[in-house]
């Protein structure tokens, strides 16, 4: 039998955001949820093509004081540090350069979860409650059709109502003017 590494052991109240920067040999994309590692299954093609089409698009839309990123943890709280599929943050949140690791909730202004088999519960219910939550403004939840192409639900912050509230579903285009001026061609995805 393979003996459990010491790290894996969580301590008595769980791990704690910072810990993600130092627990060795953690695999990629390890998110911390209410104290808990999670690790991430292998995706399917769809879900890295997802990506690729928005995060192209929304970069090629971002203005000055915006940047988009992918896979990049994002800390909410002592023991919640997601890693959103895709997130947009503010130019200045780029503080720590290259070596950077990970960005806090008041510099996010979109988290983006391609939705995955094994991600399912946590993208469509855990994630967006903690996002609302952590006062990140705005949030799309990107499922896969019965055809394979992209479906887009974009949400935006209630503050009187402390979530998410849903402002569109998007099928062929996306075309919104928050957090800036977008408009994406989700048929797209074929010719990636």
């Amino acid at each position: 039998m393979t003996a459990v590494p010491d790290w894996l052991r969580p301590p008595v109240d769980g791990f704690t955001a910072d810990d993600l920067d130092r627990l060795p040999d953690l695999p990629p994309h390890t998110e911390l949820l209410d104290g808990s590692l999670i690790f991430v299954s292998p995706q399917k093609y769809f879900h890295s093509l997802a990506m690729s089409l928005l995060e192209t698009s929304l970069r090629a839309s971002a203005p000055d004081d915006a940047r988009v990123t992918r896979e990049m943890t994002v800390t909410l709280g002592e023991r919640d540090r997601p890693e959103p599929d895709i997130v947009v943050i503010r130019a200045t949140a780029a503080r720590a350069g290259r070596k950077q690791t990970g960005f806090q909730a008041a510099d996010v202004l979109l988290a983006v979860e391609v939705v995955s088999p094994d991600s399912r519960i946590r993208d469509r219910e855990v994630k967006p409650r903690k996002y609302a939550r952590a006062g990140i403004p705005h949030f799309w939840r990107v499922e896969e059709d019965e055809n394979e192409y992209p479906v887009v639900y974009v949400y935006e912050l209630d503050p009187a109502a402390e979530g998410y509230s849903l402002t569109g579903i998007f099928h062929d285009r996306l075309e919104t003017t928050v957090p800036y001026p977008v408009d994406i061609d989700l048929t797209a995805i074929d010719r990636l």
